[in-house]
Parts: C-alpha cells; sequence; structure tokens
C-alpha cells in the first residue's frame, strides 16, 4: 500500500474478505483479501481475488494477483513485474491491471460488475449479503 492512501479505505477493502454478494437469478460476487508482505509481484501488500459469477458458479469477471500476466498481443514484450491482472469476460486469460489503491481497485471491480450484469439483463442490486 502507498504510504498516501487512507488506512479508512485499506481498511474498507479488508472487509469484504469472505463475503458473498447475491444478485438476482444466482449471480454472485466472491471476495477474498488479505495482507501479505510485500514483495515485487504484490507490492501493495494484498492479496485478492474479487469475482462474479454466473448461477452455475462459473467465473464471468475477475480481478486478482494470484499470477502474472503478459500484455495482450505482446509476446515480445518484458512480463510485468506485478501480478496484479482482471479477466473482462469468462474466456479472457487476464490483462494486467495497474494497481492505484484500495479504493481504485473496489471502484474499478464494481464499474465492471454492473456492466456484466447489465449484459446479462441482472439488477445490479445485491438481493442478499453473506459473510462477516
Amino acid at each position: 500500500m502507498t504510504s498516501k492512501e487512507p488506512e479508512h479505505a485499506l481498511e474498507f477493502l479488508l472487509a469484504f474478505n469472505g463475503r458473498i454478494h447475491w444478485y438476482e437469478g444466482g449471480y454472485h460476487l466472491r471476495f477474498i483479501i488479505e495482507r501479505v508482505q510485500p514483495t515485487d509481484a504484490r507490492p501493495h501488500g494484498l492479496n485478492y481475488s474479487f469475482s462474479l459469477h454466473d448461477p452455475d458458479g462459473r467465473r464471468i469477471l475477475g480481478f486478482d494477483n494470484a499470477h502474472r500476466v503478459p500484455e495482450p498481443g505482446s509476446k515480445f514484450k518484458k512480463m510485468p513485474e506485478q501480478a496484479d491482472h482482471w479477466h473482462r469476460t469468462e474466456n479472457d486469460e487476464g490483462r494486467p491491471y495497474q494497481f492505484e489503491s484500495a479504493e481504485r481497485l473496489i471502484d474499478d471491480f464494481f464499474e465492471q460488475v454492473e456492466r456484466a450484469l447489465q449484459e446479462r439483463g441482472v439488477p445490479f442490486e445485491v438481493v442478499k449479503d453473506e459473510g462477516n
């Protein structure tokens, strides 16, 4: 995390760990996030996976830092140091994500969730919340 980032934004993000948000028709979000020792792959000191799933449990989109991914169409470019990336669709193998802050991460994730749900005709309104 950057020293400039307000601690409340980080605490807000960490509070999502273990939560599941349900939408109409069985669509749902899963949140995993924890503090870790900063590394080259995770310089912000967070390990996370935020994902939207269809009613059968298949991931539709996700933001995570489980592994590094190359820039799309860049087989001759050096692999990025950081592992932050996102999957725009269920078939997207991932594209680098520029982590700026905890607050920006959650905003970017929910923006993409809203887009994906709208594409499927699902209201962007949580009908049930599980966890913490």
